[in-house]
Formats: C-alpha cells, structure tokens, sequence
C-alpha cells in the first residue's frame, strides 16, 4: 500500500537510521531498541523523521479515537447522553478499574444493551467484560449498531456495517479507498490495521488540527478527562495531564505511541522494533523536548517517572531526526 502523492518527503533514498535508546545501569550500557518516528501535518508531509516513515506495523490501541468516530457520528453518543467521560472511555485503554468499568458500562446501560453482549475477554483475574481495558470501545461499537439498528452478534467481523463505517471513515482521513486498508483481530477481538507510520502521523494529526467535527469532539474529551483514557501513573493520562490541554497521547502494543498536537494539525507515530514500551515512552519525550510541545518543568517530572525507573536506571535515546 503506497503513500498517497501527499506524503512528500517520505523517500526512501534518504532515510535517516533509526532512532536507539538504550537502558543503562550505573551508566553502563546494558540493553538498547531501535526505533522509527515520523512527525507530519494535516496535509500528510513528513516534517521530520528517523527511521522509515513508510515503516508498516499495526496500530493496534492507538486506533481507538478513529475507532470511536462512528459512534460520534452516527448520533449515538448524543441519544445517550454520554457526555466528555463517555467519549473519553470509548478512545480508552484503560487499567480495569471500578471507575473505569462504571464507565463502559453507562454507555451499555444508556443504549439499553447487556454487559454480556461484549465480545471483548474477561481479563485474567478478573470477573467482567468490563475490566478488560477496550470494554470501552467495544460498548460504543455496540451502542453504534443499536442507533442504526445493525446486528449486534456480529459487531466484530470485518465485513459488519459498523466496521465498514470505521474503515471509511479513516479511508477518507488517510486520502485512500478503504478496500486498501489491511485489518486483523487485534487481542480483543475486535479489527486494528496495518498502516505506515506516516499514515499514523496523519491520522493524529487530523486529530488535533480541529478541522473534523467528530475528532475534535473525542480529542477534547481525552483531554478532558486523561484518567479514564489509561489510568492513575500511565504514560498517556500523565502525559496529558502535563500537556495543559495541548497534546493528545495515545499508545498501542508492541511499540505504538501516537501525539498529537491541538491546533496545530500536527502528529507523532512511533514504532519500536522489539515492541518494548519503555523505549517508545523515552522517544515520545525525547520528541517532546526537540518540538517544545511542553514545558521543561513538565518534561522533567515525566523524565523522572518513566525515564529513570529505578537510582540506578536510565534511558537515554541516541540518534537524530531531519
């Protein structure tokens, strides 16, 4: 799947190596992971970039707000009153916790739906659907298919209307067919996709740009209410939390994290080759710093949470972006 002619700057030939951060102890190098990052704006131009922005990998959780669109615009979270922390649970991977399960389950309860008609897994150790962290995303799937009246046994297949409307819909952001986007069941169940990294970029960067009545709506409740969209001490709800209402985090498994940047139609995708999440959180702040997205005293307190987990510990990210 190419780049449309609107990814300028994203050639192969002058790629730039990955970016490498490496976790030392007592300053001693012990272990290192290579990653891609790509910054673009709304008109899909790679700004910056280490690595390969054409990078594929799948983009796992940090599709949720896209995900979430239907349910904003199929009228659905306005019939049921959701509000900001409604919206804000449907873009969620959240921690499980009372709070958070409470949550999910209003927006059942508002669409007159059943906890048992989540098709998301009982986490283990757990006794609900509920606690898994995109029961969330799963309810507004639901809650989309009971406004338009589709089935709801099937909310999950790829060729169901409310999964087709997804693709659509991020189709029409990424400027491609939606037959092109490639899918497959993330470990809920429920469809994620292989993009480019570039192509991530753009998608957060449509997110902040306030241009698309839908995404701003869902940007804003994120902002609004951080605690919900991962949980007390995760690297998005502090992060945004420290970003004073200016920048929109969303991570994935297996080394996704996307940043966006409100009014300034500017996004982030980050993909660690190994996966490992402390790599991607070094980076995302490393960028932070380089693009001046927060202030150094917020910078600092991050750096200090997720960059030294321990006296002796400390991620350093080495490397440059053009």
């Amino acid at each position: 799947m190419p780049l449309p002619s609107s990814f300028s700057g994203a050639n192969r030939g002058a790629l730039l190596a990955p970016l490498e951060v490496r976790l030392l102890r007592n300053g001693i190098p012990e272990s290192q992971h290579r990653v891609h990052a790509v910054v673009c704006d709304s008109r899909g131009r790679v700004l910056l970039r280490a690595g390969d922005p054409q990078q594929l990998s799948f983009v796992r959780s940090a599709l949720k707000p896209f995900q979430a669109m239907a349910f904003v615009g199929s009228g659905a979270a306005d019939r049921i009153g959701c509000g900001a922390r409604g919206l804000a649970i449907a873009c969620a991977s959240h921690s499980g916790s009372a709070v958070h399960a409470r949550e999910a389950f209003r927006l059942l309860w508002g669409a007159e739906l059943e906890t048992s008609q989540l098709q998301c897994p009982v986490p283990a150790g757990a006794t609900s659907r509920l606690e898994h962290n995109c029961s969330g995303k799963h309810a507004a799937f639901l809650a989309t298919c009971r406004q338009l009246h589709w089935p709801l046994e099937s909310y999950l297949q790829i060729d169901h209307p409310v999964q087709q409307e997804v693709l659509k819909r991020i189709g029409e952001l990424l400027a491609i067919p939606a037959a092109e986007l490639i899918s497959a069941p993330d470990d809920c169940g429920a469809p994620t996709l292989q993009l480019q990294l570039a192509q991530m970029a753009l998608t957060f960067a449509h997110l902040g740009a306030g241009t698309h009545a839908d995404l701003e709506q869902l940007g804003r409740a994120m902002l609004a209410h951080p605690e919900l969209v991962a949980g007390e001490g995760r690297f998005d709800t502090e992060l945004m939390r420290s970003g004073h209402g200016q920048v929109i985090s969303k991570g994935g498994a297996e080394g996704i994290q996307c940043l966006s940047r409100v009014g300034e139609g500017l996004g982030v995708a980050i993909k660690v080759e190994d996966g490992a999440s402390r790599a991607k959180h070094a980076v995302a702040l490393h960028l932070l710093q380089k693009l001046e997205w927060l202030t150094p005293m917020s910078l600092a307190e991050l750096d200090q949470r997720f960059l030294r987990p321990a006296p002796h510990l400390r991620l350093e990210v080495l490397g440059e972006m053009r």
